[in-house]
């Protein structure tokens, strides 16, 4: 058998004295808001901001991200191949200078 806590019933005075310790409370925050003079420190969130703010950034994140991961794709190429920093250079150096690839092209696609 199952045995049900019965929680203590507040009688109705106790729940009107409970009420208007609220209500008291609650008057004199707006109060206090109210008055010019008052230091009364309010806590705040961050700021909000806007939905273009947010995609702007988490696109920011992204391009950083893969430029990131093309680095680390790179340079393990590079290792792979033997091949320098510099002579990677002038690889591309040439390709531009004959235009055989624009800067503004992805390879291979």
């Amino acid at each position: 058998m199952k045995y049900h806590k019965v929680s203590k019933q507040l009688d109705e005075r106790e729940k009107l004295r409970k009420f208007r310790e609220l209500d008291d409370a609650f008057a004199q925050a707006l109060r206090q808001l109210e008055d010019p003079d008052s230091d009364f420190d309010i806590p705040t969130g961050p700021p909000v901001r806007s939905l273009a703010e947010l995609e702007a950034e988490d696109q920011a994140d992204q391009q950083k991200r893969r430029d990131e991961l093309f680095g680390e794709r790179l340079n393990v190429l590079m290792a792979e191949y033997d091949q320098s920093a510099g002579a990677l250079r002038e690889l591309i150096d040439t390709l531009l200078k004959y235009n055989v690839w624009a800067l503004e092209e992805i390879p291979g696609e």
